[in-house]
């Protein structure tokens, strides 16, 4: 499924913003801005701020507070990582990531396991058959992730 555009980091805050008012969850937004601040341009000079080709890099670290916890950390090459409950969602889409929150949310995530090999996944359904799924590499899970286990 295609999602709606949100052709910069502001944009895609502001869409958090929104899914954040809806589900009545306090947000924090830290920014950062410019090629010498942003965490993927490490090799970037001091003082530098613009990106080679004339842009600035914006870079901004959005945390969600209540259960469950999330964070999203949106990079101004069109990607974003998600982190809920401690499970992190690397390389997710800028555009996808409303719908992601809407689902993790609205209660269509899960927590899926198997005995053999043992294992457990959270998973997080989004419209028009795309699916996210990353391990769960902690031992306890926290109460949110231990509610939305389905057998």
């Amino acid at each position: 499924m295609t999602h709606p555009h949100l052709p910069t980091t502001e944009a895609a805050v502001a869409a958090v913003r929104e899914i954040a008012d809806a589900h009545g969850v306090h947000m924090s937004v830290t920014d950062d801005i410019g090629a010498d601040s942003t965490s993927r341009r490490s090799s970037a000079a001091l003082f530098t701020v613009l990106d080679p080709d004339g842009s600035l890099p914006h870079e901004a670290f959005v945390e969600l507070a209540g259960s469950p916890s999330v964070s999203v950390r949106i990079f101004p090459e069109d990607d974003a990582r998600i982190t809920v409950d401690g499970v992190e969602f690397h390389d997710v889409p800028r555009d996808a990531v409303p719908a992601f929150l809407r689902a993790v949310y609205g209660g269509l995530a899960f927590v899926k396991g198997r005995f053999f090999p043992p294992g457990r996944w959270l998973v997080v359904p989004l419209p028009g058959d795309e699916t996210y799924k990353e391990p769960i590499t902690h031992s306890a899970l926290t109460p949110w992730l231990g509610r939305s286990v389905r057998g």
